[in-house]
């Protein structure tokens, strides 16, 4: 295939080689790098790495020049940046399919004042939550990306609750692409489950998994690393992909909002440009604070990064004491999108910060087979100097949406509350923090409700919605009303070990 490209394996210390022009390897291995299309194309490396890139320090924005910027604008920046094979027009073409009236921000991602700190809403997108800001734009990556007009992509998606929904959004009705999603039976929020089983389009489905979240994205893995599977697809000229962020296409296009947050707050006064600034971030895959870190690499002043976790505080442990351990009990919590034991993107952090894909394979292989493993202080040392962390119970989570309601009048959901909990209770550093707000309240109606104090006894999930908007006097956003009115259209659940399977027949169906 034209867009692979031999790379030599040596200097690990310093990363790949960087001799030869290359774009993404994975992170277990520097034996082969592929081009940006070919890496959103697959969406995992064929060892089971995730892909990156060695050289995104060499590349920093003109910060001057962002601050000017709409957040589209910086979008092209970003994408172009990480991306070099596509065309400017091809990045021109897919951001402004992106990023229009599917949002009802036209800032899209817009920053308000939140007390003595900022706080930025990534909610504004048709599924209300912060992955519309990637699944809006990765389906025309995806679509630029195929090699020939009759190639047929099969997008496979685990979710915790949010990805789900934002990636058949996306995906539903695009030529030549099915999307099959699954989630964790019952361990969803009711809404949403409703956004997910109520999903029209004819290239879409949607199963239900007996397991955690852990199970099913283990599930979906192992599909693509399923070689009998693959190559059965590959016959039939379907090849898989992922909209999880595993795919650095649904990664990449996150980075934007840390820029556009900053250009914000320069052009509100609220700092100076080159100011550091302070991210907290509820996060439970690692994706949205790692591209935190990405936008750092790229030249953004980032002072640091506050990994918010809740009950399930397996990176809270592991960023205080070096030793990632998820053979630990399941919490299911009222912020479920967190509810994730294996964080997969933490992968990349450990290469970035290694440069040695055979150390971070070795780590991999004794999560997969201890369910542990201890990275070395060296490498504990440089993570504990770029990120803080802090973890919420389920009291002090609703402790939090209570507190902030009363003392600023805003409605945060129990994600975004995680992360201004664990905000509130660290020392303030003196430089301007901002909270990333992950998803509508609206979202988890019950929950804020009876965060509040209000009585939930007897009230289903838009009875909660319509008390929880007369008490905020405000109105719900119109995509989750309107699920109430909505027919259930996929009822599928399946154990672990009947996923591909279910991919199989879905397949069979959708590229009939």
């Amino acid at each position: 295939m034209e867009d692979k490209i031999q790379t030599a394996t040596s200097g690990f210390s310093q990363g790949c080689d960087d001799t030869v022009e290359t774009f993404f390897h994975s992170t277990r291995s520097c034996a082969e790098s592929v081009t940006g299309k070919f890496a959103i194309r697959t969406g995992i490396a064929p060892d089971g790495g995730l892909y990156i890139r060695d050289d995104l320090a060499d590349k920093p924005l003109d910060l001057a020049k962002v601050c000017g910027q709409s957040f589209q604008e910086t979008a092209l920046e970003v994408l172009g940046t990480l991306f070099e094979d596509f065309t400017a027009e091809e990045i021109s073409s897919c951001v402004s399919a992106a990023y229009g009236p599917s949002f009802d921000d036209a800032r899209i991602t817009p920053i308000r004042q939140l007390g003595r700190d900022w706080m930025l809403e990534l909610f504004h997108g048709p599924t209300c939550a912060f992955k519309d800001v990637a699944l809006q734009i990765l389906p025309h990556l995806m679509n630029c990306a195929r090699e020939k007009d009759s190639d047929r992509i099969l997008v496979l998606t685990a979710t915790s609750g949010d990805t789900g929904k934002a990636a058949l959004e996306g995906f539903a009705d695009v030529d030549n692409i099915g999307i099959c999603v699954f989630y964790p039976y019952g361990k969803v929020s009711d809404v949403q489950e409703l956004q997910m089983v109520c999903q029209e389009g004819s290239n879409v489905g949607v199963c239900a998994v007996r397991g955690t979240f852990d199970d099913a994205q283990t599930g979906v893995k192992r599909i693509f690393t399923d070689a009998g599977l693959v190559a059965l697809f590959a016959e039939q000229g379907i090849s898989l992909s992922s909209a999880n962020s595993i795919n650095i296409g649904r990664l990449a296009p996150q980075i934007t909002y840390y820029f556009d947050a900053y250009a914000q707050l320069v052009r509100a006064g609220a700092i100076a440009l080159d100011d550091e600034v302070e991210f907290v971030v509820p996060t439970g895959n690692f994706g949205d604070v790692l591209a935190g870190y990405y936008a750092k690499l790229l030249g953004l002043p980032v002072g640091r990064l506050v990994v918010a976790s809740n009950a399930n505080n397996v990176l809270t442990d592991f960023i205080t004491t070096g030793t990632y351990d998820r053979i630990r009990p399941f919490e299911k919590t009222i912020s479920p999108s967190m509810d994730i034991l294996v964080s997969s993107n933490l992968e990349r952090l450990l290469y970035h910060l290694s440069g040695d894909a055979d150390y971070v394979a070795d780590l991999m292989d004794e999560l997969a087979t201890t369910g542990s493993y201890t990275v070395s202080d060296e490498l504990l040392s440089k993570i504990q100097e770029l990120f803080g962390c802090g973890f919420a119970t389920d009291a002090q989570c609703a402790e939090a949406i209570r507190y902030t309601f009363e003392r600023t009048g805003v409605l945060i959901d129990p994600h975004t509350a995680v992360g201004k909990y664990v905000m509130d209770d660290m020392r303030p550093s003196g430089i301007a923090r901002v909270l990333l707000s992950t998803a509508s309240p609206f979202k988890f109606p019950t929950d804020c409700l009876a965060a509040l104090g209000a009585c939930t006894e007897g009230l289903d999930g838009f009875s909660s919605m319509d008390e929880l908007a007369r008490i905020a006097e405000t109105s719900a956003p119109a995509a989750l009303s309107r699920l109430r009115t909505m027919p259930r259209l996929h009822d599928d659940v399946c154990d672990i070990d009947a996923m591909p399977g279910f991919v199989e027949v879905f397949a069979g169906e959708v590229f009939a």
